[in-house]
Protein backbone atom coordinates (compact mmCIF):
# COMPACT_ATOMS: atom_id res chain seq x y z
CA UNK A 1 0.00 0.00 0.00
CA UNK A 2 1.18 3.30 -1.03
CA UNK A 3 1.63 6.38 1.42
CA UNK A 4 0.97 9.35 1.20
CA UNK A 5 2.06 12.31 3.41
CA UNK A 6 0.93 15.67 3.86
CA UNK A 7 3.37 18.78 4.79
CA UNK A 8 1.79 21.79 6.46
CA UNK A 9 -2.16 21.06 4.82
CA UNK A 10 -4.30 20.57 8.43
CA UNK A 11 -7.54 18.07 8.59
CA UNK A 12 -9.68 21.19 7.37
CA UNK A 13 -7.51 21.91 3.92
CA UNK A 14 -7.76 18.89 3.08
CA UNK A 15 -11.54 17.99 3.51
CA UNK A 16 -12.31 21.39 1.62
CA UNK A 17 -9.93 20.25 -0.79
CA UNK A 18 -11.28 16.75 -1.32
CA UNK A 19 -15.15 18.36 -0.97
CA UNK A 20 -14.00 20.93 -4.37
CA UNK A 21 -12.59 18.46 -6.26
CA UNK A 22 -16.04 16.33 -5.59
CA UNK A 23 -18.24 19.17 -6.66
CA UNK A 24 -16.13 19.25 -9.69
CA UNK A 25 -16.38 15.71 -10.67
CA UNK A 26 -19.97 15.78 -10.33
CA UNK A 27 -20.80 18.85 -11.70
CA UNK A 28 -18.70 17.82 -14.85
CA UNK A 29 -20.75 14.26 -14.97
CA UNK A 30 -24.10 16.21 -14.81
CA UNK A 31 -23.46 18.09 -17.57
CA UNK A 32 -22.09 15.30 -19.52
CA UNK A 33 -25.54 13.48 -18.64
CA UNK A 34 -27.44 16.50 -19.94
CA UNK A 35 -25.56 16.32 -23.13
CA UNK A 36 -26.79 13.05 -23.67
CA UNK A 37 -30.27 13.77 -22.96
CA UNK A 38 -30.22 16.48 -25.48
CA UNK A 39 -28.94 13.88 -27.51
CA UNK A 40 -31.35 11.55 -26.83
CA UNK A 41 -30.25 8.45 -28.66
CA UNK A 42 -32.60 5.10 -30.21
CA UNK A 43 -31.29 1.91 -29.44
CA UNK A 44 -32.33 -0.95 -30.98
CA UNK A 45 -33.39 -4.20 -28.63
CA UNK A 46 -29.84 -5.74 -29.03
CA UNK A 47 -27.87 -2.32 -28.20
CA UNK A 48 -30.35 -1.65 -25.51
CA UNK A 49 -29.58 -5.49 -24.41
CA UNK A 50 -25.36 -4.51 -24.98
CA UNK A 51 -26.22 -1.37 -23.07
CA UNK A 52 -27.99 -2.80 -19.64
CA UNK A 53 -25.62 -5.65 -20.26
CA UNK A 54 -28.80 -8.43 -19.99
CA UNK A 55 -30.25 -10.37 -22.28
CA UNK A 56 -33.45 -10.23 -24.45
CA UNK A 57 -35.48 -11.95 -22.07
CA UNK A 58 -34.83 -9.86 -18.97
CA UNK A 59 -35.58 -6.64 -21.37
CA UNK A 60 -38.61 -8.15 -22.52
CA UNK A 61 -40.11 -8.72 -18.92
CA UNK A 62 -38.97 -5.10 -17.51
CA UNK A 63 -40.98 -3.86 -21.05
CA UNK A 64 -43.99 -5.55 -19.73
CA UNK A 65 -43.30 -4.70 -15.88
CA UNK A 66 -43.07 -0.99 -16.87
CA UNK A 67 -39.46 -0.54 -15.76
CA UNK A 68 -38.30 0.51 -19.28
CA UNK A 69 -40.36 2.14 -22.18
CA UNK A 70 -40.16 0.59 -25.73
CA UNK A 71 -41.28 3.01 -28.73
CA UNK A 72 -41.86 0.76 -32.01
CA UNK A 73 -42.40 1.16 -35.26
CA UNK A 74 -44.02 -2.18 -36.85
CA UNK A 75 -42.17 -4.97 -35.60
CA UNK A 76 -39.44 -3.06 -34.46
CA UNK A 77 -38.63 -1.32 -30.88
CA UNK A 78 -36.40 1.06 -29.79
CA UNK A 79 -35.15 2.26 -26.38
CA UNK A 80 -34.18 5.71 -25.55
CA UNK A 81 -30.92 5.35 -23.94
CA UNK A 82 -31.60 8.47 -21.04
CA UNK A 83 -34.95 6.59 -20.37
CA UNK A 84 -32.85 3.70 -19.66
CA UNK A 85 -30.20 5.60 -17.50
CA UNK A 86 -33.31 7.04 -15.90
CA UNK A 87 -34.84 3.45 -14.98
CA UNK A 88 -31.70 2.66 -13.52
CA UNK A 89 -32.10 2.65 -9.10
CA UNK A 90 -29.96 2.56 -6.86
CA UNK A 91 -29.13 -0.22 -4.17
CA UNK A 92 -27.63 -0.15 -0.79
Amino acid sequence: MTEIILNGVSTEQLVNLIDERTQKALEKLKNELNSQKANDDLLTRKEACEFLKINSSTLYHWNNKGKVTAYGIGNRRYYKRSELLESLILKK
